[in-house]
């Protein structure tokens, strides 16, 4: 009975010791292995067997990239303000054995690499430069970055800036700017509207006068084509009627009522020969009188001879 306990000791031993020998590493992670106190290998996702007591983990690594946020760092511009930078880093371990033991804690390296490249980077660049080169200065931390970490088995992917907070009262200011501009921008472009709005009006005001004023043109010109050709009519049917003295005078007689008309009317032209169309015309009136007196009306004779067809 004794000596089936002590196997069972002896076999629970064995099992304890070859567990502690076995070690299985996961995907993406990487472990260092010590012998008595030195570096003796780095062990690769998979089952690994160890020297119990002699060999024993160092650490294991993490191999896949890491994204690490940094608090606000309070860093001074050129033009001495002070801004709250928030910074985030994208890295990778590439080399565990140099991660592990290049440095004691390398996210802490990291950070303190970003503080003063940061403070370095921004101290030579303006307030407004700063708010609108983020791009450059992801660059160029990325580039410090990658180098100092390069020794550390680490490589720098990425670095962004989260966030640049200026102080309140610069922030003030900023929004007062650009209200400022926003408000230019607006009256600019209502004055442009204004602008183009009066040309346009000026324009078509342009073209109806010139509309009206060829509309009137040529009202003018078919209004006088309309006279001429009134003045040929009535001067061809005179010409064919061939009128003689007497009919020209009682013709000008019977307007001169309407040449009569009107306050300004001073002096009347007559012809040199109305005078003797008047004189022929007396026995003609005379008749036509003692005709009017003995016959009435109807019986008075026209004031000329009816012309005849030559």
């Amino acid at each position: 009975m004794g000596t089936l306990i002590a196997v069972a000791v002896v076999a629970v031993v064995v099992l304890i010791v070859l567990s502690t020998g076995l070690r299985i590493v996961p995907q993406a992670q990487a472990s260092i292995v010590e012998r008595l106190g030195r570096y003796r290998r780095t062990l690769d996702p998979g089952l690994h067997v160890l020297i119990p007591f002699i060999d024993r983990v160092r650490s294991t690594v993490d191999l896949r990239e890491q994204v690490q946020s940094f608090p606000p760092q309070p860093v001074i511009t050129e033009d001495n303000l002070v801004v709250n930078i928030d910074s985030v880093v994208y890295f990778q371990v590439t080399d565990p054995r140099s991660a592990v033991y290049e440095i004691a804690n390398f996210i802490i390296g990291i950070e303190q690499i970003t503080v003063t490249t940061l403070r370095n980077v921004i101290g030579g660049m303006s307030l407004e430069r700063t708010l609108t080169s983020r791009d450059d200065i992801n660059q160029q931390l990325r580039g410090v970055l990658d180098e100092a970490t390069g020794r550390w088995g680490i490589r720098v992917n990425r670095v962004e800036l989260k966030s640049i907070d200026p102080p309140a009262s610069i922030q003030q200011a900023m929004e007062t700017q650009m209200r400022a501009d926003r408000d230019k921008r607006a009256a600019i472009l209502t004055a442009e509207g204004e602008k183009q709005s009066a040309i346009l009006t000026a324009e078509g005001e342009q073209q109806a006068k010139v509309l009206r004023a060829e509309g009137d043109k040529q009202a003018e010109i078919l209004r006088a084509q309309g006279q001429a050709q009134a003045i040929s009519s009535v001067f061809r049917a005179i010409h064919d009627g061939r009128p003689d003295a007497e009919l020209l005078a009682y013709q000008y007689l019977q307007m001169l009522p309407q040449i009569a008309q009107g306050d300004a009317n001073k002096m009347w032209i007559v012809p040199n020969d109305f005078a003797q169309a008047l004189a022929s015309m007396g026995p003609m009136l005379g008749a036509i009188t003692e005709a009017a007196k003995n016959e009435g009306p109807a019986s008075i004779p026209p004031p000329y001879p009816p012309s005849t067809g030559s």
